[in-house]
């Protein structure tokens, strides 16, 4: 004889508190926000980190540029001084200058980028050389002449990048007359002349404002000023 006993129904049947679908819609609406603000970040750190090497690429391509189109190239790239006369090529002009906005060497660096519109990218330039003790450039690569560094609106790129502004500042030009390097600009794009190599450098410096998808989200701001810098010694033309 086989005894069956049932449970009492009240319980047989589990409490509301205690339902196993119901704890699972707890901790899912616990964990969804932190899983979404985790992915969120990652995907966003990761086209930060894209987007910045596409803005180095740019610098690069644009500081490659005008270091192969030195003055005596056929149409050089050139900075906002002229080779003094002593070593001006006769073949010399102004064909990519700045006061166009150096149409070829900005070109050629926003050529170079994916994935950000090239209209949004900022490029601009210095040259940096010797300069005499009397402050005159294009000095020749001897003591006591010294190498200085070019500044961008009055400000040294490599040394204070994080605080460059972006669009560029407006170049800051030498007051003497002629021109001299008391300006942004401490050399012309001279790289040989009269069987010596100057040793001229070009730093170009690019920068565009992006607004990150899900801007203001958490922690994501609502705009990121991404910037590069690039330094290329200027190379005789053949």
């Amino acid at each position: 004889m086989w005894l069956i006993v049932r449970p009492h129904p009240a319980i047989d049947r589990p409490r509301r508190g205690q339902s196993p679908r119901g704890q699972a819609m707890t901790e899912f609406a616990l964990i969804l926000p932190v899983f979404v603000l985790v992915l969120f970040s990652i995907i966003v750190f990761g086209l930060y980190v894209f987007y910045n090497q596409q803005l180095a690429n740019a610098a690069r391509e644009a500081a490659r540029y005008a270091a192969i189109h030195s003055s005596t190239a056929q149409c050089p790239t050139v900075s906002w001084l002229d080779p003094i006369d002593t070593i001006k090529p006769s073949s010399y002009f102004r064909c990519d200058a700045p006061q166009t906005g150096w149409p070829r060497m900005v070109g050629a660096g926003r050529s170079s980028i994916w994935g950000v519109s090239p209209g949004l990218v900022e490029i601009t330039a210095c040259w940096s050389g010797f300069v005499d003790p009397t402050g005159n450039f294009d000095a020749l690569p001897n003591p006591p002449n010294t190498f200085v560094d070019c500044r961008i609106g009055g400000i040294e790129p490599h040394k204070n990048l994080a605080s460059m502004p972006c669009p560029p500042p407006a170049p800051m030009l030498s007051v003497q007359a002629p021109p001299g390097a008391d300006g942004d600009d401490k050399a012309s794009s001279t790289a040989f002349a009269n069987g010596i190599h100057y040793q001229t450098t070009v730093t170009v410096y690019a920068c565009f404002q992006w607004n990150p998808p899900l801007a203001g989200f958490i922690v994501i701001p609502s705009q990121v000023t991404m910037r590069a810098v690039v330094t290329e010694a200027m190379q005789r033309q053949q």
